[in-house]
């Protein structure tokens, strides 16, 4: 049975974590906000959905049981269940906070309406009474992703990168990777995650991440290398690969050996062309 994760709770000197009242199979509990810095003026860290006045109000109590206010909002990225809530938190207090994200490639953010974007760099970092926070960009969960490193604590803001108590849905599993060994690089002591309990585990649950997304890659490139005579789909890996699981989440599986597929189409071990295919590359 899952850990069950309070509506608000003191987590160190420095961070509290706000539930943020919208529980659901994609969001687990709900989405973790956080609000960083021992000052009168904290730092928020994600918002939640749009239209949760249980999360609004929580967050007005939270504020005034503290004493204190918000000084920012920086969103980790630009999923619904983390930066939808950014208007209703400045309509409620009345304010345009500046609000802080990556900007993403692709596409354009949507706009807010009550503010809108900071964009911001890697490595960028933020400051409010006894709290610095520097971003570090982590594209594959998304492609404007940022944790975030509370300095004083060596603890890290995962986002959605990593959670607390399940995998995590991946849009570049290549990016993905990189960003992985790079939060092993930054030897965090604990993890606040976007959603989920606090992993007193990092390194270990990091090389967890990577050790599960290898060991599937593994079998896939296993597949194509004994059926090299062929151009398979990545329904016809999951029948193979995915023994035992059962049918109804095939599509989902599909998903992510198409994720691995792209990954290894990235580093010239497998070719796409009308399916996919074991590149001669890899057998040179």
């Amino acid at each position: 049975m899952a850990e069950v994760i309070p509506r608000c709770l003191q987590l160190s000197q420095r961070v509290v974590r706000i539930l943020g009242c919208n529980p659901g199979p994609a969001t687990m509990q709900g989405t973790n906000t956080y609000l960083v810095g021992t000052g009168k003026k904290r730092i928020l860290i994600d918002t939640g959905d749009d239209g949760i006045p249980e999360y609004l109000d929580l967050l007005k109590t939270t504020l005034d049981k503290l004493a204190v206010s918000i000084q920012e909002i920086i969103v980790t990225h630009w999923h619904h269940d983390h930066v939808g809530g950014v208007d209703g938190v400045c309509k409620t207090f009345g304010q345009k906070f500046k609000t802080s994200k990556v900007r993403r490639e692709s596409v354009a953010d949507a706009p807010l309406k009550e503010t809108t974007y900071n964009f911001v760099t890697d490595r960028q970092v933020f400051s409010t009474e006894g709290a610095t926070l520097r971003a570090y960009h982590g594209p594959g969960h998304s492609e404007d992703h940022i944790v975030l490193m509370l300095e004083e604590d060596g603890t890290l803001f995962s986002g959605d990168t990593i959670l607390g108590g399940n995998t995590t849905v991946i849009e570049d599993l290549h990016e993905y990777m990189k960003t992985l060994n790079n939060l092993l690089s930054l030897e965090p002591k604990l993890i606040y995650p976007g959603h989920g309990h606090v992993i007193e585990d990092p390194s270990s649950t990091i090389h967890y991440y990577i050790q599960h997304r290898m060991d599937r890659e593994a079998q896939i490139v296993q597949f194509l290398r004994d059926n090299a005579d062929k151009e398979h789909s990545a329904m016809d890996i999951v029948k193979s690969v995915y023994k035992g699981v059962p049918e109804n989440v095939h599509f989902m599986a599909a998903q992510n050996v198409t994720l691995h597929l792209r990954k290894l189409q990235k580093e010239l071990i497998a070719g796409e062309l009308v399916a996919w295919s074991l590149s001669s590359r890899r057998s040179k």
